[in-house]
């Protein structure tokens, strides 16, 4: 109709000229004739479908049946879809060329199939030149940001590997595995597809290091693979210990052949503790191989991709699938299979919503959605949009059970918790170690430092006899010890003692080259060393020791040591109390107590502290000071056995100080400082403690130290804690040690070191704990420092002056009980007092003054004391008129009366004739 207008339009108007009646025949011709080729496609009723698979392979046949399935139960109404196959295992351009070819010739609208991303990413540059949609079974590792740029008709039905890698890292840390053994197959163009790199990631998030990586050549390149094989397999057993082997990408050809050499060098089965785990590329297919392909698996985890499989569809598909390849045996659809038969039906459902177009069909392929007998179909970013669910399964005679689920965000301990009776581990009871375990017929290599410093925690006793005769020591002992104890599956394994000259860092990295399974000796645990090696639970204290020659601290005041100060100012007090209390309780019936005012305080003092060594022998005659004296000489009997107590001890006890006060002191004064030869504690002293490396010297031997303190070679020695206990244990009459300013400086204690991951080191550390706590290690540790004359002469043990804590309550007791007496005394003075002011209501003029009558009271206490003073004096007198009659009594010169007559107070004068 088009070209009918135009041709009358023409006709009608000559005017118009050649060159405008040509435009507008071009512009109207072009769509239709892009309209014709569309309505004969829509008039086509047959679907073309491109499919690039290897059709001689196990999985190859099973995609193909699986597609022809999906072409007859997915076709959309009055419509059929035609599958055209072609080989992938051939060279990728020759498989790009023969795609770009189908395509033209059979006018495909879409291309499915290839698991090599090589194969994908050149038959994709096809689809670019021709604008048909590319679906891929295949995935890089590692997803680019441009990939949708450069190849903008490619959608890969198909995850990455992250999902796989982080799977398989899981289960390496659920397992306890610090080390593994990567194997992986080159494809035929020497690549990995980025999987190790993303495995290393994965790994060293959860802290496993790759230890050593194992390239195999693609199985179709290698003329005898078997050979290969073990030669690679024997150099893998004797150049590394662990035993954990990740499969990370290979065919089923080689894996098989890989395990059977394996098995044959004792390298797969729980007895020799190694561990295998495949990949889901072999997993995978083990719902549909041989048993005989199975039981070469025998032994091993795999991942194995979860989808669902209970829908009424699934079930007679998987009748149709069997039906259609019944000479194979135990034939199951594997998800190869179920992918395919899903990537028909995508296209078919795409087709159903619009046209089939490449533009219509790609974007209704990126916009579908349903549930899919490989798990839910949806694409995002033009790659299958799944939530990856992978079992875990063991392969265990000709099946494979199920052990546990893993999901992306699964953060429990695979395999540990799954709640089933069966073995935890293919063949086992439990997991294995991952480990090449020491043995009779392999024992442990273990280094032993040549020279240690102190011969107490090693000693070479120079004999080359097995199980370590050849050295003695407490580290030795320790390691023995913890020997005896563990129980392995054979027998107690063998190890080999050697020894080695060189520094403790230099004896570590022996063990980091792997020259050595373990370093044995007295090695300090240090966060630079952990990086390389790995240390057991210290079985030693940690610390720096600053050890310094020690002074004697004798004093002339030393008697007043046995109390604090506190304690003799509370006994003055006390004692100066109980004097006034006695003076008062006394001097008015006591005539012990008589006389002028200074006798009487003579005399009560002299009485309490003649009671202080209970040689006090003046009469009491007072209940009440009887009461206050006995208090008194129990506290008095306590302090003095006490004071002698602690007295003897501080006389029986050496007593040391340190002659150097503090490390400041040291570097202020520019003193030279020693430490041993060979350990860490030099570059500590200078890069820590800030010392000069001028004033640093390196001792070589224990007798050493000495020599160089008596010469003034050294003014102090910085030696770890276990050296500093031995050496002052010798030493102790002439050397202190001063931990006030080093007990901040830690460190890990003494450790064996084992191989990066090896799990001796858990088992050692859990030995060693159980040591710990039986008091096993604290008997060996006593060895080190048996008793001897120097056990009570160290300045730990010095005797501390005793406190005012210990007699606060006697000293209470006896100021409670003088006070208490003191006032019952004073009542009673009181109620004499006020019997007087009764008696002589006239004479004393009454007063309301608190203070009156308070002095009213001291004069009546004072005239008292001075009428029994004349009292006594008359009774003196009248002794004397009776055996000296010359006895003349005169009065201010008047006539001589007696005594009884005068009624006033009277000056005598005695004069003898």
């Amino acid at each position: 109709m088009s070209i009918l207008f135009i041709t009358v339009c023409i006709v009608s108007r000559p005017l118009f000229s050649p060159v405008l009646v040509y435009f507008l025949f071009i512009l109207f011709l072009l769509p239709h004739g892009h309209h014709g080729a569309q309505a004969n496609s829509y008039k086509n009723k047959e679907i073309n479908i491109g499919v690039i698979i290897d059709v001689n392979s196990r999985i190859g046949k099973e995609e193909q049946t699986a597609m022809e399935i999906a072409a007859q139960n997915e076709a959309p109404k009055g419509r059929s879809v035609s599958l055209h196959f072609l080989d992938s295992d051939r060279d990728p351009q020759q498989v790009a060329s023969a795609a770009e070819n189908l395509i033209k010739e059979k006018k495909l609208i879409a291309i499915i199939g290839m698991h090599s991303w090589l194969k994908t990413a050149l038959v994709a540059d096809v689809g670019n030149r021709t604008q048909v949609p590319v679906l891929s079974f295949a995935s890089p590792a590692i997803t680019s940001p441009t990939i949708q740029l450069r190849w903008p008709s490619l959608i890969r039905m198909a995850n990455n590997g992250s999902a796989q890698v982080k799977c398989i890292a899981d289960i390496v840390r659920a397992c306890n595995w610090r080390r593994v053994i990567v194997i992986y197959e080159e494809d035929a163009y020497g690549g990995d597809s980025g999987m190790s790199a993303l495995l290393a990631e994965a790994l060293q998030n959860v802290e496993v290091e790759i230890e050593y990586r194992l390239v195999l050549p693609s199985f179709s390149t290698v003329s005898n693979t078997e050979r290969l094989v073990h030669k690679e397999l024997v150099k893998l057993e004797n150049e590394t210990s662990c035993r954990v082997f990740v499969v990370l990408q290979s065919s089923l050809t080689m894996v098989t052949n890989l395990l059977r050499e394996a098995k044959k060098l004792r390298l797969v089965g729980g007895e020799t503790e190694s561990a295998w785990i495949i990949p889901h590329s072999i997993t995978n297919m083990l719902d549909s191989v041989d048993k005989s392909i199975i039981s070469s698996l025998n032994g091993t985890i795999g991942i194995k991709t979860q989808y669902s499989n209970d829908n009424e569809e699934y079930v007679e598909f998987k009748k149709r699938f069997r039906a259609n390849r019944s000479e194979e045996e135990n034939l199951k659809p594997g998800i190869y299979a179920l992918r395919a038969y899903d990537s028909i039906k995508i296209i078919t459902q795409a087709i159903e919503r619009g046209s089939d177009d490449s533009s219509s069909l790609l974007k209704n392929i990126l916009s579908g959605r349903f549930s899919g007998f490989s798990g839910e179909i949806r694409f995002d970013g033009k790659m299958l949009s799944q939530n990856p669910k992978f079992k875990i399964v063991k392969v265990d005679g000709e099946k494979s059970n199920e052990l546990d689920i893993w999901t992306p965000d699964y953060n429990g301990d695979v395999i540990k918790n799954k709640n089933t009776k069966e073995k935890a581990w293919p063949g086992l009871d439990k997991i294995p170690k991952g480990w090449a375990m020491p043995s009779r017929a392999k024992p442990m290599r273990i280094v032993v430092p040549a020279h240690a410093m102190f011969k107490q925690f090693v000693q070479d006793m120079n004999k080359s006899n097995l199980n370590g005769e050849m050295f003695d020591g407490f580290s030795i002992k320790v390691f023995q010890k913890v020997m005896e104890q563990l129980n392995y599956t054979d027998s107690t394994p063998q190890y080999i003692f050697e020894s080695k000259i060189g520094s403790y860092d230099e004896l570590v990295e022996l063990v980091h080259k792997r020259t050595y399974d373990a370093v044995v000796g007295d090695i300090t645990i240090l966060y630079k060393r952990s990086k390389y090696v790995e240390f057991t639970q210290p079985y030693t204290e940690s610390g720096l020791t600053m050890v310094i020659p020690a002074k004697s601290n004798e004093s002339p005041w030393m008697f007043t040591k046995p109390f604090t100060w506190g304690v003799w100012l509370v006994v003055a007090f006390i004692l100066i109390y109980t004097m006034f209390i006695v003076w008062f309780l006394e001097h008015q019936s006591n005539p012990e107590f008589k006389g002028s005012l200074k006798d009487q305080i003579a005399t009560a003092m002299w009485f309490a502290f003649c009671s202080l060594f209970f040689a006090h022998r003046e009469r009491i005659y007072n209940h009440l000071t009887r009461v206050v004296i006995a208090v008194w000489l129990f506290l008095v009997f306590v302090l003095t056995a006490s004071y002698t107590a602690n007295l003897s001890s501080m006389l029986t006890i050496q007593r040391m100080e340190p002659s150097i006060t503090s490390i400041e002191l040291l570097k202020r004064n520019n003193l030279t400082v020693g430490y041993d030869k060979g350990t860490f504690v030099g570059n500590y002293l200078e890069e820590v403690l800030n010392f000069n490396s001028t004033n640093i010297k390196e001792i070589d031997s224990e007798e050493k130290y000495i020599t160089e303190f008596e010469s003034k070679g050294i003014s102090a020695a910085f030696l770890e804690a276990p050296y500093a206990k031995v050496f002052l244990h010798r030493y102790c009459k002439g050397y202190i040690a001063d931990t006030s300013h080093t007990a901040t400086y830690r460190f890990g204690g003494f450790g064996f070191a084992f191989q990066k991951g090896s799990p001796l080191a858990r088992e050692f550390s859990e030995e060693i704990l159980k040591l710990s706590e039986k008091g096993d290690l604290k008997i060996l540790e006593n060895d080190l420092t048996p008793p001897n004359e120097c056990s009570m002469s160290v300045s730990s043990n010095e005797t501390r002056s005793l406190g005012l804590q210990s007699f606060w309550g006697l000293c209470m007791i006896s100021f409670f009980t003088s006070t208490i007496c003191f006032l019952q005394s004073l009542i009673h003075l009181i109620k004499n007092y006020q019997r007087y002011e009764a008696a002589n209501r006239g004479i004393v003029t009454p007063s309301g003054s608190v203070w009156d009558k308070a002095a009213r009271i001291a004069m009546y206490f004072y005239d008292k004391e001075m009428g029994q003073r004349r009292a006594q004096s008359l009774s003196e007198l009248r002794m004397q008129a009776t055996y000296f009659p010359s006895l003349w009594i005169s009065k201010q010169g008047s006539k001589f009366k007696s005594l009884e007559e005068s009624s006033t107070p009277i000056y005598i004068k005695i004069r003898l004739e």
